[in-house]
């Protein structure tokens, strides 16, 4: 099992950036292969970008956005550039036993979220 907790987000405006973390605790981090997923109000939960577990492979919805991980520290992140008020959303991190994918329903863990509002 794996405890995550993310940090980071805020209130920025249009065309800014903002880095979302995400701090593992429990089993070994680098077990697992990571996502970052986000929800906006009224909305259905939505697949942002995936890490596999080693780092080396990566997939993204967003090609303004860049995941990392950092397996020494037990750390995700989410570099977010040229945000847009439609980015508008609670983002969450969430932690996959298996293979990296865009399917929520494959990540047995999940973060409390962090919510990022983007203003115009």
């Amino acid at each position: 099992q794996v405890q995550l907790v993310e940090s980071g987000g805020g209130l920025v405006q249009a065309g800014g950036s903002l880095r979302l973390s995400c701090a593992a605790s429990g089993r070994t981090f680098s077990s697992f292969a990571m996502g970052w997923f986000r929800q906006a109000p009224g909305k259905e939960r939505e697949f942002v970008a995936c890490i596999n577990k080693s780092g080396g492979s990566t997939y993204y919805a967003e090609s303004r956005f860049t995941i990392s991980r950092d397996n020494a520290k037990n750390r995700l992140y989410l570099q977010m550039n040229s945000l847009k008020p439609e980015d508008t959303a609670v983002y969450y991190c969430a932690a996959n036993s298996g293979t990296y994918t865009t399917n929520p329903d494959r990540y047995a863990y999940w973060g409390q979220g962090t919510q990022v509002t983007v203003s115009s």
